[in-house]
């Protein structure tokens, strides 16, 4: 077991009103944002991910760590055993561990809950490994960027397989069909992928240039994802048809997007520098992070019934809460 390495947090607190509100009532209530300091200075927090022990998980790119924030906001972080291995990715996998990609070191990690580590290397040098995703066949499923056109698979038990694709995959979902889903960033398209690693479709995204980024099964049997460039929130059914919705922000750089416990769609704000909210029916709003120029990365839900976030270049963890129903 690797030790613990506990460390003091710092809160800031605000009570932020709306900075834009879209297609809401003006009345819309305020949301809560507090910020957690991340202990290691300069650590680039990338991805969160709701633990099965009640707390969230995140990766530290440049601190090469996986951290732990409890929802009272009490940090714990991990060293990765890889020497700068760039940690990208984090999802709970289902043996109740925590799976995440190593970009650098060109493995795919795992940590239990007690900080334990266990990582496999990618048989192919220089495959790059992004986005990992708990996805069908009780398999994580991961993406490289190494120039390779092939998507990954992994066992609980390190059982690797490697499923080569038309283009680059950039970010994986796990559709209502029981597939795997994947946006392609340079070719403006999102594809399927069956479990048995057959692309059966490439949908084209209507606006041209839009870089299709973070994709995921909604709460309405829609798969729905983010334009990078684009700067838009689109739905997908599983036939391909596509319905775009443009964010309010101009140049917002829509990033993680997910579902929220209100069941509404959440997503990230990397240049705009907010949290956004969207109904599946299209209406928006937006949240103004504190600390200026953060750089709010990955939003997921915590088991608190708050939103929590990773800023990049802030270097905090923020928790935001949800408007009450």
């Amino acid at each position: 077991m690797f030790p613990r390495v506990p460390q003091h947090h710092q809160i800031l607190e605000y009570a932020w009103l709306a900075a834009l509100l879209i297609n809401l009532p003006a009345t819309a209530p305020a949301q809560i944002i507090t910020e957690y300091k991340v202990p290691t200075h300069d650590s680039l927090p990338f991805a969160v991910t709701p633990g099965p022990d009640g707390a969230l998980w995140f990766t530290e790119v440049h601190g090469n760590k996986i951290g732990r924030i409890t929802t009272d906001g009490a940090i714990t972080e991990y060293p990765v055993p890889t020497p700068d291995s760039k940690p990208i990715w984090i999802v709970a996998g289902p043996d109740g561990a925590l799976w995440f990609t190593e970009m650098a070191g060109n493995k795919i990690g795992s940590i239990t809950t007690l900080g334990v580590f266990s990582e496999y290397q990618l048989p192919k040098p220089g495959s790059d490994p992004w986005d990992i995703i708990s996805g069908p066949g009780d398999l994580l499923w991961f993406t490289e960027h190494g120039g390779s056109f092939a998507i990954g698979s992994i066992s609980t038990g390190g059982t690797l397989a490697d499923y080569p694709v038309p283009l680059p995959a950039w970010d994986l979902g796990a559709g209502p069909d029981g597939a795997v889903w994947y946006t392609e960033w340079v070719n403006d398209k999102v594809a399927r992928m069956t479990t048995a690693g057959v692309v059966t479709n490439q949908y084209a995204v209507p606006t041209p240039n839009s870089n299709p980024n973070v994709i995921i099964a909604g709460p309405d049997q829609l798969l729905w994802f983010t334009e990078y460039a684009g700067d838009k929130i689109a739905s997908l059914t599983t036939a391909g048809a596509i319905v775009e919705y443009p964010v309010p922000t101009p140049k917002s750089e829509p990033g993680n997007i997910t579902v929220g416990p209100d069941g509404a769609l959440w997503f990230t704000e990397h240049a705009g520098n907010k949290i956004g909210r969207m109904t599946v029916a299209g209406a928006f709003a937006e949240y103004l992070v504190p600390t200026p120029s953060s750089a709010p990365m990955v939003v997921e839900p915590g088991s608190d019934g708050a939103l929590w976030f990773t800023e990049y270049y802030g270097n905090k963890i923020g928790r935001i809460t949800t408007p009450a129903k």
